[in-house]
């Protein structure tokens, strides 16, 4: 399977860890966003929304990291542990995906992009709502290990990466959110490829759009 990608992007990293939770073997192709790679004919004849990540599985394309993890939990997982079947339960693990990409990776983008990518000063109004979407993730943490239950799902392997990736970019501090701390720390050392795809990903984001700060 050929996987176009950007390794700093926490999206594109989730979907990897869920690759090669998987046993997956996925053939690399990195996009370069800062020269406009996916707007060349030969990545728009594959996607012509242009984004990343993308998916191409045989004849099969597919965009959007959450979308693209699941299929490859239902295609390719060997049981439902990381993508459960049961409706309940998976609609929990849904909705913490939506979380993942619509309020907790959404808000930091939406407050830190313009920062790093702009330089523009940051808002601490939204600044505000990132701390707001660690408030919702450590109450959903206060009830089940993890992100979405008893067990490790693709919600968990979403969240790593921008958690990672927020508090490699704003050095964000958890010590007022001990379950984020407890499952943070524990994910940190028993997820398959956290530190090379993860923190390597997250400390490249960091290079490029911080130079100043390494």
């Amino acid at each position: 399977m050929d996987f176009y990608h950007l390794h700093m992007s926490a999206p594109c990293q989730a979907v990897r860890l869920v690759a090669k939770a998987l046993g997956l073997h996925l053939n690399l192709k990195e996009v370069d966003l800062a020269t406009d790679a996916q707007f060349k004919p030969e990545f728009l004849k594959i996607n012509p929304q242009h984004c990343i990540p993308t998916l191409v599985d045989n004849d099969f394309v597919l965009w959007e990291s959450r979308a693209i993890s699941t299929y490859l939990c239902e295609k390719y997982g060997k049981n439902d542990s990381l993508y459960p079947r049961d409706p309940k339960k998976r609609a929990v693990v849904n909705q913490r995906l939506f979380f993942d990409m619509g309020t907790l990776y959404g808000r930091f983008s939406t407050a830190y992009y313009p920062v790093l990518m702009e330089g523009k000063e940051l808002n601490h109004e939204l600044m505000g709502k990132v701390d707001e979407a660690f408030e919702f993730l450590e109450g959903y943490l206060a009830k089940t290990s993890y992100v979405a239950g008893d067990k490790l799902t693709v919600a968990d392997l979403a969240v790593l990466p921008s958690v990672t990736t927020i508090q490699t970019i704003t050095s964000y501090d958890f010590s007022k959110f001990p379950n984020i701390q407890r499952w943070y720390g524990e994910l940190k050392e028993s997820v398959a490829g956290y530190q090379e795809i993860c923190v390597e990903g997250a400390n490249l984001f960091r290079k490029t759009f911080m130079p100043s700060a390494n």
